[in-house]
């Protein structure tokens, strides 16, 4: 891969969105990353040689790029990791994290392009000397909430075109260029595990014979038992399998019990986060009113924030917030700007 004169270069995983986004980005070449080798939900063969055929049609070079070894130790293993030690991770935020804004980053850096281009429905823009990540204008579709990691000095060196569009218009906009995945289904699963069955992913993966579970109530009654706790995450409803006077769900777990509760206990009022990244330093100094998202489809609650001991951010709720999850991220928004986020513990 070498580059003489081209300044912009687009992720590109196969999908409608980040090819419109290479093409209204006018970017000067395409990449695309293979990450994994078994079954996956994105980054095939066919996500390759549709990203390929953009790149054709575009008359732009296509490139790929080898991280499988990068993504199994950086975004694989620490999904592991954090299964096993009962928490709820975000292998999508530790791919941008560890992958995209990073490695692949840092190798197009490297090769002398300035912008990286993806497909995310997010916006940035500059105001004054500075540059904001924001929410996307398509409310249904932002993705703001998986780019808080982004470091802040990147920002004025990434493009997100989708910021300004809402899903309808980019599917019209491939069509209309007669792009090959114009009517590509989106992707919804963690790429690496399509049938969306973790726990025996994790134990083909690990090879570990897990200790099996009790499900308990909140008084400690046993309600059944089951293979293994990595089944449950917090707040689950279904697949529980236990029959009850009122609707369960997990309130929390450990190796060899999983707890279960109505769904008015599943609510807390404050929550602890580390590894935080701040985009915005002046709106996180002292205690500050901002609103805080806990989950990815989830929507905002007002709260108050503040750093504590360690540079840990501690977030206090208005109103209780659901099933506060550790290993999920919490990030806060000043109107539709991201100011920090971090991953919940």
């Amino acid at each position: 891969m070498t580059n003489s004169h081209y300044t912009t270069i687009a992720a590109m995983s196969g999908g409608v969105d980040s090819s419109v986004a290479a093409l209204l980005s006018g970017a000067n070449a395409g990449v695309t990353l293979k990450l994994f080798d078994g079954e996956s939900s994105c980054c095939s063969v066919d996500d390759v040689e549709d990203a390929r055929a953009v790149c054709q049609r575009l008359e732009i070079p296509h490139y790929t790029l080898n991280y499988k070894d990068a993504f199994e130790r950086l975004v694989i293993d620490r999904f592991v990791s954090a299964y096993e030690r009962g928490e709820t991770p975000n292998p999508c935020i530790e791919c941008n994290r560890s992958i995209k804004f990073t490695s692949l980053f840092a190798e197009t850096d490297a090769l002398g392009f300035e912008t990286l281009v993806t497909g995310h429905y997010a916006r940035i823009r500059k105001i004054g000397d500075a540059y904001y990540l924001m929410k996307g204008l398509d409310a249904g579709k932002d993705q703001s909430y998986v780019l808080y990691m982004i470091a802040r000095g990147l920002l004025p060196r990434i493009a997100l075109p989708l910021g300004e569009l809402h899903k309808a218009e980019v599917r019209a906009i491939a069509g209309e260029h007669g792009f090959i995945n114009a009517h590509k289904r989106d992707s919804q699963d963690i790429c690496f595990i399509p049938d969306g069955d973790f726990s025996e992913f994790i134990k083909r993966r690990t090879g570990k014979n897990y200790p099996p579970c009790k499900l308990i109530d909140i008084a400690g009654n046993i309600l059944g038992e089951r293979d293994t706790s990595l089944r449950y995450t917090i707040g689950q409803r279904h697949g529980l399998g236990v029959s009850y006077s009122e609707p369960l769900y997990v309130k929390s777990k450990t190796d060899t019990t999983v707890t279960l509760a109505a769904e008015h206990e599943l609510y807390g009022t404050a929550l602890l986060a580390n590894n935080v990244n701040v985009l915005v330093p002046d709106k996180i100094t002292g205690t500050v009113n901002l609103t805080a998202k806990t989950r990815y489809k989830r929507g905002e609650s007002a709260c108050r924030a503040e750093f504590i001991s360690d540079g840990v951010l501690r977030v206090d709720f208005t109103a209780p917030e659901r099933a506060i999850t550790a290993g999920q991220a919490v990030v806060l928004y000043d109107g539709d700007t991201v100011v920090c986020g971090g991953t919940i513990i």
